[in-house]
């Protein structure tokens, strides 16, 4: 299995990658961001984010970031949580492979240093996954840890979704 980081983004940098400025985005990160991080897949994102940060700045050190493969230095896709905990110490993860790394243990490596990341936190109490019941991949590496399903829900932009949970 790859090893990977995640690399947190300034909001101005958010802000760059929300306006599909890859240029901009690179200068500001200083990471060799490819086309795939202002996707149309991931832009959504990043327009989120980019607006909650500045609204929410204790979400800086949980939102979305860029996912780096530690051994090559090359960018993988996107992972981080929508926010910092909630009051109920709820944590909810979203992750993107780039398509030209996909199928290689990338989600995986990024879903274990996530949960890592939230059992360091004693903010965090439960970690949550919310996963389209479409989405073969996903749910089959969900399958791989021991996640509890514990609902459904409506997503505005991805529609019906399994809710999964792992306490922290």
């Amino acid at each position: 299995m790859p090893s990977v980081r995640i690399v947190h983004l300034s909001p101005e940098a958010l802000a760059a990658l929300a306006a599909g400025d890859l240029a901009g985005a690179i200068e500001l990160t200083g990471l060799p961001l490819t086309p795939y991080t202002v996707s149309e897949e991931r832009i959504g994102v990043w327009r989120r984010r980019a607006g909650q940060v500045v609204e929410t700045p204790e979400d800086l050190p949980w939102v979305t970031g860029i996912l780096v493969d530690e051994e090559t230095g090359e960018i993988v896709g996107a992972a981080g949580f929508h926010a910092a905990p909630d009051a109920d110490g709820m944590v909810e993860v979203g992750y993107g492979v780039d398509p030209a790394h996909r199928r290689r243990g990338y989600a995986r490596a990024a879903l274990l240093r996530m949960i890592e990341r939230a059992r360091s936190d004693p903010s965090a109490r439960v970690f949550r996954v919310s996963v389209s019941p479409t989405n073969a991949p996903s749910l089959g590496l969900v399958a791989q840890l021991p996640f509890v399903e514990v609902g459904e829900q409506w997503d505005e932009e991805d529609g019906l979704e399994t809710i999964f949970e792992l306490p922290v």
